[in-house]
């Protein structure tokens, strides 16, 4: 399994941001190789994780147009900055709440 972890800061132009962040959410979670997400912040200062198969899945992911424009509308307009990086899981422990 590998990691896509992006952290950011919002900038101030954050016009369409909470539309396209929903849309290319449901697209990531119908695109094969996808496994979860998770998500820590305050809304301003955040940190997202999604989870891959496959490094072959994230190139592919990487490379759909609606992911490609919600880049390039990150970087013009809605982040200050960002970091992004790919890790490959090579262990993980989850703790659930009981139900």
């Amino acid at each position: 399994m590998y990691a896509v972890i992006f952290i950011y800061e919002k900038g101030s132009d954050l016009e369409g941001y909470s539309e396209m962040d929903t849309y290319t959410i449901e697209l990531a979670k119908e695109h094969p190789g996808y496994i979860k997400h998770s998500f820590a912040g305050d809304g301003q200062k955040n940190i997202f994780i999604s989870y891959w198969e496959s490094m072959e899945h994230i190139e592919a992911w990487k490379k759909h147009p609606v992911h490609l424009q919600a880049k390039a509308e990150g970087k013009k307009r809605w982040y200050k900055w960002y970091i992004s990086q790919i890790c490959k899981v090579e262990h993980s422990h989850e703790m659930m709440p009981h139900p």
